[in-house]
């Protein structure tokens, strides 16, 4: 499917007139609340604030937004789906060049009076030319000038749409796995009608750069480990897709900011059988823990064998080690990467599970609108999370209670990474993952 960023900017003027809330520049987070709320109730799915301010580039993700999401953004529109979408809009975004100004707006403002032939006679200089016969020469000489630009709109509007055959687009990682880690683009843009093409690091459009189009290479530094699509984009039109992992070597402890974040190694944050980073380590980083405070990031990317979304059982163990001031909630999200979606389970203080959200590769929900109380729980013990997927249905399970039953279908999807995020800081005790065929285990013995 089209999912170049001018089919996107198309998406968001429509939705802008649509609500007649403006510039969505200048959208707040409630507009975006709101918005979620309007999308559901016109489609009968919703899409989180918090992707929507991804899509609308408000929030840093380094993810394409899947199919359904897509598909529920253009049907809120009144489109079947983001096919139709793609197929029925004009790549233009629906807006014709616009015809060549009139041959008086070349003329000096106001417009010279009419005069009447007898009037004519009387204020013109005997010995010079009348007024019709200086309109007639400037008429003689815009008119072409007229012409010009009206055929020059047209070819610009005949321009053929960039063909993906006639490029080429290719990456290589300076090493295998770790982070921070360089990515070195290959491409062939000769082609390109314009001097420069664009190369967006992923669906995320603050990460895009221009690069000449005689030009062969472009580098590029990826701080977090994910599952990337990367594009080639000429003229506003995608015109090839390049996906790429980047992998963690093992576990990987850092604290999150923007852009480079605090990295652990392994080894400071594996000690007595358990995965933690304490309070006194995170400050001798000189890193604040008030007022607002980090998250704390344990991310393991890699590859786990042939591990699907519709077919796993995953189970860990873990505590948020940290409820002082501000991080009194303690929000906890437990992630499985997946090639393209992923999969999320949050875990919470009992008291603020209105403000918790899950995800589950295509379906979402959250404490505002529906019964999560089951995933509030008491951090003072660890808590036994365990999720089972099997045949497209998938339940949660914890302290070996059954918390939540997913209602939708489950996509078919490599689990690719295992990550929690921690508000403050957190421990995890072990691990599970596998299918029968395909296991991996962690129990964080000292190494």
């Amino acid at each position: 499917m089209q999912t170049d960023e001018s089919l996107i900017r198309q998406v968001k003027k429509l939705y802008e007139e649509k609500t007649g809330w403006g510039d969505s520049e200048n959208w707040s987070n409630q507009d975006f609340l709101q918005l979620g709320e309007l999308i559901r109730d016109e489609t009968g799915v919703m899409i989180s604030h918090v992707t929507l301010k991804r899509i609308w580039g408000k929030v840093k993700y380094d993810s394409l937004p899947n199919t359904h999401t897509l598909n529920t953004l253009v049907q809120y529109l009144g489109f079947e789906n983001w096919r139709d979408f793609s197929v029925r809009k004009p790549l233009n975004g629906g807006v014709t060049a616009p015809a060549p100004a009139p041959v008086k707006d070349f003329l000096d403002e106001p417009a010279a009076p009419v005069l009447t032939e007898a009037r004519a006679e009387e204020e013109a200089p005997s010995d010079g030319p009348k007024p019709e016969s200086r309109l007639r020469k400037v008429l003689w000489m815009v008119a072409p000038l007229a012409v010009i630009l009206f055929v020059l709109l047209f070819l610009h509007g005949q321009q053929p749409t960039p063909q993906a055959r006639d490029y080429t687009f290719s990456s290589k990682k300076t090493v295998t796995s770790g982070l921070p880690n360089s990515v070195i683009f290959d491409y062939d843009a000769t082609r390109s009608p314009e001097d420069s093409v664009v190369i967006q690091q992923s669906w995320d459009t603050t990460r895009r750069v221009k690069v000449p189009r005689n030009g062969h290479q472009y580098t590029s530094v990826y701080y977090y480990p994910d599952y990337y699509h990367a594009t080639l984009q000429v003229q506003g039109h995608t015109v090839k897709t390049h996906s790429l992992l980047i992998r963690t070597d093992g576990w990987l402890p850092l604290v999150e900011q923007d852009p480079v974040p605090v990295y652990f190694k392994k080894e400071e944050a594996m000690a007595g059988g358990k995965m933690s980073l304490s309070v006194d380590q995170i400050k001798a980083k000189n890193i604040l823990l008030q007022p607002s405070p980090p998250t704390v990031m344990f991310a393991n990317v890699q590859d786990f064998g042939e591990i699907y979304s519709d077919k796993f059982v995953f189970e860990t163990s873990l505590r948020d080690d940290y409820a002082e001031g501000s991080a009194v909630c303690q929000l906890t999200r437990i992630y499985l990467l997946c090639e393209g979606t992923a999969i999320w389970v949050p875990l919470v203080a009992k008291g603020c599970v209105s403000n918790i959200d899950l995800y589950f590769t295509y379906f979402y929900t959250s404490g505002r609108r529906d019964d999560l109380s089951t995933l509030g729980v008491d951090f003072s013990n660890y808590v036994k999370l365990r999720i089972e997927s099997d045949s497209g249905k998938a339940k949660i399970l914890v302290n070996d209670k059954l918390a939540y039953t997913v209602p939708r279908h489950i996509l078919h999807s490599k689990i690719i990474g295992i990550l929690y995020r921690f508000q403050g800081t957190g421990s995890v005790d072990y691990v599970k993952l596998g299918n029968g065929k395909a296991e991996y285990s962690e129990n964080f013995n000292d190494k």
